[in-house]
């Protein structure tokens, strides 16, 4: 593997050193969190089910993603950035008060206040970015985001579950809220220089629809945005199959670390390859060739066997980020400055509404069904998705042609 001569240009600038190491910092506590909140609500209470869906109340809030994003593009980006990650460093110690599954209700609520704050901060990040590097390098930069941010699941999930067995969950919220401490003072070192938002035209609605139809109506980012919605409903609930996975090989909940970390080098790979791989095949194709090897490494999980199921882990890293990287690089590129942050909360909402609608599912599911058949189906049908995704060229190229807009069909 040979890693594209542009991603040292990325490296070499100071702001985007700074801007990757505080992702870095701040996805390794929330990688720990994300895996240890499920193993924890299954040790308290026995259920697969609920286990799922503490990772629901996590994704819940991109429901209300068009709406949060509008305070992306209402305060400069670099301060938001600092106050959220604050605030998610004083919020998570309430979680050392869960020791019973009657104070489940504590950890369900900080998830979901941990899940609107990253809703809001995903939207400033994404504008953020554009000002740190041009945007002929916006692929390598959402590339090395996703092989820095994902790649913590090859340490963080392993870290998170030794501490959860050591010590209990109360420890792994306070290595979380440590990471957001550190992410904070990383991103007050950057050297940015922001623009003080105008006075806003319109009421609320009319600002977060702006946004909405921005998105929705341009040829090149709709078809790559439904794709990965799509994506992201049919791996969600392919996901609550994790924990019945490890069960059927003989291993106790935490060995879903194990299946993460294998996910994780997958990633790494994935988007230290993207930058070229998106100049080399454009979007869409690029969005179309990862949803179908995550199609296929889905449904060659539901062979019981503990070789298949670690590469199938790396097989879905490798794939699944392909479309979420296409799509945030054509969002950043098609859309002007001061909508972005509400289009790329708009795009996140699209993208990740689905994974709320998944893990409702999959929790109902994944019992009755099991691994053995939800995992084919989701499967087969991320293959049809990717089909669909590569016939849609032709359309799109006839409605760019009567768009104003300077789009670039992959």
């Amino acid at each position: 593997m040979t890693t594209s001569p542009t991603v040292f240009r990325v490296l070499r600038d100071r702001n985007a050193r700074l801007y990757l190491t505080s992702l870095v910092v701040s996805g390794f506590g929330t990688s720990s969190l994300w895996l240890v909140s499920g193993v924890w609500v299954r040790d308290l209470t026995g259920s697969d089910g609920l286990a799922a869906l503490s990772l629901l109340a996590m994704w819940a809030p991109t429901l209300a993603g068009p709406a949060l994003g509008t305070l992306a593009d209402r305060h400069r980006r670099k301060p938001l950035l600092i106050a959220l990650n604050l605030g998610l460093a004083a919020l998570l110690p309430a979680l050392f008060t869960v020791g019973s599954p009657g104070r489940l209700w504590v950890l369900f609520a900080v998830l979901f206040l941990y899940g609107a704050a990253g809703a809001v901060a995903d939207a400033a990040e994404s504008a953020l970015v554009t000002a740190v590097v041009g945007a002929d390098l916006m692929g390598d930069v959402n590339g090395l985001r996703t092989a820095l941010t994902e790649g913590m699941k090859l340490v963080a999930p392993l870290t998170g579950a030794g501490l959860y067995t050591l010590s209990g969950g109360p420890a792994v919220a306070c290595l979380d809220a440590v990471t957001f401490l550190l992410a904070a003072g990383l991103c007050a070192l950057l050297r940015v220089r922001e623009e003080r938002p105008g006075r806003p035209r319109g009421n609320r609605r009319q600002r977060t629809a702006e946004g909405v139809r921005h998105l929705w109506g341009h040829p090149v980012l709709r078809p790559l945005v439904v794709a990965g919605g799509t994506t992201m409903l049919l791996t969600s609930v392919a996901g609550t199959t994790v924990y019945a996975v490890a069960d059927r090989l003989g291993h106790s909940p935490a060995y879903a670390g194990v299946l993460y970390a294998a996910q994780g080098a997958g990633s790494v790979t994935a988007g230290l390859l993207a930058g070229p791989a998106l100049r080399r095949l454009g979007e869409r194709r690029f969005a179309a060739a990862g949803i179908a090897l995550t199609g296929v490494a889905l449904a060659a999980r539901a062979v019981p066997w503990e070789a298949v199921a670690a590469a199938t882990g790396v097989a879905c890293g490798l794939g699944l980020p392909c479309v979420l990287i296409a799509a945030l690089t054509a969002v950043q590129r098609e859309t002007p400055g001061p909508l972005l942050g509400r289009v790329t909360a708009t795009a996140n909402t699209l993208l990740f509404t689905p994974v709320v609608l998944g893990l409702a599912a999959g929790a109902g599911l994944v019992e009755p069904a099991g691994p053995a058949l939800l995992l084919p189906v989701c499967g087969v049908s991320l293959l049809l998705t990717a089909l669909a995704l590569l016939q849609r060229p032709a359309s799109a190229a006839r409605t760019a042609s009567r768009s104003p807009s300077d789009a670039n069909p992959a």
